[in-house]
C-alpha cells in the first residue's frame, strides 16, 4: 500500500513540473537523442580532450634546482655563450649586462662605445 503512495506521490510531482515548465521538463533525455547526435558529441569530447592536452604541455611544471615548481614555458634553455657578449668577448655575470645582452645583443659597455652614441 505504501508503494503505491509513493508512485502517487511522484506522479503529482511529475504533474506539477510539467503544468510549470513544460513538457519538456519531465521528457526522458534520451527521447531526441539520435546517431548524429551522438556522432556530434563524440566529436566535441575528442576536441575538448585535445585543447586540454595541449593546455596542460604548454602549462607543463618543471622542478628548478632549488627545489621550486616552475612553468616549462618561463625557462629558457641558457648555453653557456649566452653571457658572453659578441663584440668584446667578455665573459659578465652583471645584471645590467643581462638586459643590453637580451635588447641589443652586446654587454653595457659595448653599448655605451658602439650603439648609444649613434
Amino acid at each position: 500500500m505504501s508503494e503505491k503512495k509513493n508512485w502517487d506521490k511522484i506522479a503529482k510531482i511529475e504533474k506539477a513540473i510539467k503544468d510549470k515548465y513544460g513538457e519538456e521538463a519531465v521528457k526522458s533525455p534520451t527521447q531526441d537523442w539520435t546517431d548524429e547526435k551522438e556522432a556530434a558529441y563524440l566529436e566535441d569530447l575528442k576536441r575538448l580532450a585535445e585543447k586540454e592536452k595541449a593546455w596542460q604541455a604548454s602549462n607543463e611544471k618543471v622542478e628548478t634546482e632549488s627545489g621550486v615548481f616552475v612553468s616549462k614555458k618561463l625557462l629558457k634553455k641558457e648555453d653557456s655563450n649566452s653571457r658572453v657578449c659578441p663584440m668584446c668577448k667578455i665573459y659578465s655575470f652583471d645584471l645590467k649586462d643581462d638586459l643590453y645582452m637580451t635588447k641589443y645583443d652586446c654587454c653595457w659597455s659595448c653599448y655605451i662605445d658602439h650603439v648609444e652614441g649613434r
